[in-house]
């Protein structure tokens, strides 16, 4: 694992989705085994390069996510490495059951792309809001779960994943992220990336969330309050050793997520602390409600996820210990 944080956390040039089609499309000059499988968001995801590319190799299987998983899987039976995009929503909840059975119980190799995760669904609203997908994904024995925080990420993780047997779910934000690492940085999955140090708490976040993190620990720090900012972007397995660290080094917790505070990464943080390290533990993300149809920035003020709202999170929590 090799870190380089960017000087400035600015918006990027690229688009996730582009990356993710770029990066494909290398991977698939190296590997014919490699193909692409879509459910009628060919366009919406940046995939039409791919498609050009390897007419042979891309599947649109219509508006039918469940049978696309379960042509994924018997792609994978013969020997191919399939890719699998949708909607959050879609990718996940609506063919829960054919990942569970077809893909993870049969041991076969799928990856599982999510796009648009928890508010960044914005104007698509509740019903394309996946606020629920790392909660039921969690639940699925030897499934690995992943959000990227930006493209040097993303490239990594794809990259990596070619290599790598099994079902994974990768939770990608579709349009352009801000810059949290610099090029060149490549990461472990399953092991979280401490991108501050501090002392008083730790703010554990994840995706799009990350960003607010930092920013909130900015805050802290004009209040003599030291915050430590880790980048958990693997859900499961999730870093036990880093957390348990965490937790005695500095004897608070905050985890800040784009997804219900109820099965995702606040639960899985708050697993691990019971079980390991009892230290006080205070969650920031939607509590428990459905989504809503906004601009990321009114969705994220409506649902007390901004910088300012962990500083609140971080009061209380330091207020426990």
């Amino acid at each position: 694992m090799s870190i380089y944080l960017a000087e400035s956390n600015v918006q990027e040039d690229i688009m996730m989705r582009d990356m993710y089609c770029r990066t494909l499309i290398e991977l698939a000059e190296e590997d014919e085994r490699i193909v692409a499988l879509d459910a009628d968001l060919m366009k919406s995801m940046g995939m039409i390069p791919f498609l050009k590319a390897y007419p042979e190799r891309t599947f649109n299987c219509g508006v039918q996510e469940a049978n696309m998983i379960g042509v994924a899987a018997g792609l994978s039976a013969t020997g191919k490495i399939p890719y699998v995009h949708s909607f959050g929503t879609f990718s996940t909840r609506r063919c829960y059951d054919q990942i569970y059975m077809s893909a993870a119980y049969a041991k076969l190799n799928v990856r599982i792309i999510g796009s648009d995760p928890g508010i960044t669904a914005a104007y698509n609203g509740g019903t394309h809001m996946p606020l629920e997908d790392l909660g039921i994904m969690r639940l699925i024995p030897d499934l690995t779960i992943i959000e990227p925080v930006d493209s040097v990420m993303l490239q990594d993780i794809i990259k990596q994943l070619a290599n790598l047997y099994g079902v994974f779910y990768v939770r990608l934000l579709r349009r352009n992220a801000v810059k949290v690492y610099e090029s060149g940085s490549t990461f472990k999955i399953d092991k979280a990336v401490t991108l501050k140090e501090g002392n008083d708490l730790t703010i554990i976040a994840s995706g799009i969330m990350v960003v607010e993190a930092l920013k909130a620990a900015k805050l802290l720090s004009t209040r003599g309050i030291s915050a430590r900012v880790v980048n958990n972007f693997t859900l499961k397995p999730i870093d036990k050793e880093t957390i348990c660290r965490c937790a005695l080094e500095t004897g608070a917790i905050v985890t800040v997520e784009n997804h219900n505070i109820v099965g995702g990464l606040g639960s899985a943080v708050a697993e691990v602390l019971a079980e390991n390290t009892p230290v006080p533990l205070e969650r920031v993300g939607v509590c428990d409600l459905f989504g809503e149809v906004g601009p990321v920035e009114y969705l994220m003020e409506n649902f007390n996820m901004t910088a300012a709202s962990i500083v609140e999170r971080a009061k209380i929590v330091l207020g426990k210990k």
